[in-house]
């Protein structure tokens, strides 16, 4: 059914979506929005947003997003004719009225949907008829049992030129519909139509609703071409669409990785090897569009390629297309193989145990750019060591995501000061070490386990009452320059006594509006503030954090997160330390005790050298490009 998008934006708008969402999910308020469990995969931890203002649901865990129209669908497992019906009842609308014109096109498609489901069904007739003998041996050949020829829908195209297109006319199908499927061949200087697909392998390819779309085939002689896909079709867009999605959709969720091999045979030899969530692109490099529906599935897609150096450029190729659409928790991993093996290959001589095995060696996408750029730059000489710097600078700037790009940036520049650290004897004042013992290093090394000094006097000659408020604008100032804590921290930031009216305040207002932005950086942030009146406040926190590193804008996350979590828990002690010794001063006040008063001054040294300390953390401030003091 097709329906006008005026009708479906009215019916949207008469339904909020959290009322419907919350018939299957325990939803709880955050902010302008709500969140829960997903009930698309399992999870603990609630990663599912639905937001009423913007009129959509997603899940950050397994990537699912619609609208309610969608929610419906996916959750009841209906139709969208149905869905939308219910819903206009629902919502009190009369029943759709129909776009005879979409209607039409959508009887084309479903026709089309029809011819490639029937050419399916006959190719596999064909496989398993006296006409496929050699096909079916071939594919016995390459270790595939029956059970998995069978699942998988395999077939063989006859070495005849027009058997299947008489088959497809027999059954009522038009030529018409055999050249826009894609399934016979027009000749662009006339002539009769003909069979794309002859002496081959067939493969059906289906879209992520399972249905057939396209075909692949391989060729059982000398063919030009040894691997041919089915055109480019109203059904059928090969760049937006992955071998066997449908198929791994479901236990890549459950194991929380999806495998990305090269061809057809590769996904249905690693099904049958147990490793039932592979998928395939379809003879050309990974798209964006399909890394979305990778991210959709699964936060951390495995991308696998040979170890030779054609796989490596592939590999390069992948990272590179990846960088743009990398958000906080989608990334990549990625699996180089034993030069000469493919999966294929692998699990057939090998077993599974060896593929599970090399999973354990897969590279994080940060460790691959790391070692891609390292081949590609050498950084033997200061001007080559500058071009380094250079790639790597433009390499993540092509990171979109702000909050990603910052992490890269921190995690290269670690990277970089422990390739070009400079010897232990290079350094003045110091002795180069004498062995292991020593702690000596070799070239190329930096020592991370070298603490740096976290301060814990952060204070001046104002008092406790003055310390205390101090402290509290550290943490506020802290969520105020990198947003991104609020969002990992947010129960902890609205949790905390806050003894400053004012910064109480201030505390909700940023809580309020990180709820409404999940891209909020610093300068949104302060902008928004800035007009609800907080522009005193906001100088306020400058002004407090201004002496301490690790509360400014250009401090590594890791830093500042650090920094923050050694103030937070300083401020609880010493919170709880203030509210008992106001409890022993009142007691003291009403009943005097030698024995209270020797409690209250024990725990007025408590407070006074908790103020005072420093704590010495390993490896503190090496990411924001401080030297860790020793």
């Amino acid at each position: 059914m097709s329906v006008s998008p005026a009708y479906l934006d009215d019916l949207r708008q008469r339904l909020p979506l959290s009322g419907v969402v919350a018939r299957k999910v325990r939803l709880v308020r955050r902010g302008r929005e709500f969140t829960g469990l997903c009930p698309f995969h399992h999870e603990k931890t609630p990663s599912f947003t639905v937001s009423d203002d913007k009129g959509f649901y997603h899940c950050f865990g397994c990537g699912a997003h619609g609208d309610v129209i969608r929610f419906v669908m996916e959750s009841d497992n209906l139709p969208f004719r149905e869905v939308v019906e219910r819903l206009a009842r629902e919502a009190g609308m009369p029943p759709p009225e129909i776009d005879l014109e979409a209607e039409a096109k959508a009887k084309e498609r479903l026709g089309l949907l029809e011819a490639e489901e029937a050419a399916a069904a006959w190719f596999e007739s064909q496989l398993w008829s006296a006409a496929g003998r050699d096909a079916l041996a071939y594919l016995r050949r390459r270790g595939l049992a029956d059970e998995t020829i069978r699942a998988f829908r395999l077939g063989y195209a006859p070495a005849a030129r027009t058997l299947l297109k008489e088959a497809m006319l027999a059954r009522g199908f038009s030529e018409d519909v055999l050249v826009r499927s894609g399934l016979v061949i027009l000749p662009e200087e006339g002539g009769p139509t003909f069979d794309r697909f002859r002496n081959r392998v067939m493969f059906p390819i289906r879209d992520g609703r399972g249905r057939v779309i396209a075909f692949g085939g391989r060729a059982l002689d000398d063919a030009p071409a040894k691997y041919l896909n089915s055109p480019e079709s109203e059904l059928f867009h090969k760049g937006h669409t992955l071998y066997n999605l449908d198929q791994a959709r479901g236990p890549a969720r459950e194991r929380g990785g999806i495998l990305v091999v090269e061809g057809y045979m590769d996904v249905i030899s690693l099904a049958q090897a147990g490793f039932r969530e592979a998928v395939a692109p379809l003879g050309t490099a990974l798209t964006e569009e399909q890394l979305a529906l990778l991210w959709r599935t699964v936060p951390e897609p495995t991308l696998c390629f040979d170890g030779d150096a054609a796989g490596r450029r592939a590999a390069a190729r992948a990272m590179e297309r990846s960088l743009p659409g990398l958000a906080p928790g989608h990334s990549l991993r990625f699996l180089l193989l034993p030069q000469g093996e493919d999966p294929d290959s692998l699990v057939q001589a090998q077993g599974a145990a060896a593929f599970a095995a090399l999973q354990e060696s897969s590279k994080s996408l940060a460790d691959m750019l790391w070692s891609t750029l390292l081949e590609a730059y050498p950084t033997d000489t200061p001007e080559r060591r500058a071009a380094f710097d250079e790639a790597v600078k433009k390499t993540v700037a092509r990171i979109a995501d702000h909050r990603v790009r910052s992490h890269y940036e921190s995690d290269m520049a670690a990277r970089r000061r422990r390739l070009f650290a400079p010897l232990p004897a290079d350094r003045p004042g110091r002795e180069q070490g004498r062995g292991r013992g020593s702690g000596s290093l070799r070239r190329g090394q930096t020592d991370i386990r070298r603490p740096g000094r976290l301060s814990a006097a952060l204070l001046g000659p104002d008092g406790h009452a003055g310390q205390a408020r101090r402290r509290e604008q550290l943490i506020l100032a802290c969520a105020l320059n990198h947003p991104l804590l609020i969002e990992r921290h947010e129960e902890e930031l609205a949790g905390l006594e806050l003894q400053n009216p004012d910064l109480d305040k201030l505390r909700s207002e940023i809580i309020r509006i990180a709820a409404s932005d999940h891209d909020l950086d610093m300068a949104a942030l302060r902008r928004h503030l800035m007009e609800g009146g907080f522009g005193k406040a906001i100088d306020g926190l400058d002004a407090a954090s201004a002496p301490l590193w690790f509360a400014q804008p250009d401090a590594a996350l890791i830093d500042v997160e650090q920094g923050w979590r050694h103030v937070v828990a300083l401020h609880r002690r010493l919170s709880t330390l203030e509210r008992e010794i106001k409890r022993l001063e009142d007691e003291l006040a009403r009943d005097f005790s030698d024995e209270a008063l020797g409690r209250l001054r024990a725990l007025k040294m408590q407070l006074d050298q908790a103020e005072g300390r420093e704590v010495m953390v390993a490896g503190y401030g090496v990411a924001s490009g401080r030297e860790p003091t020793v």
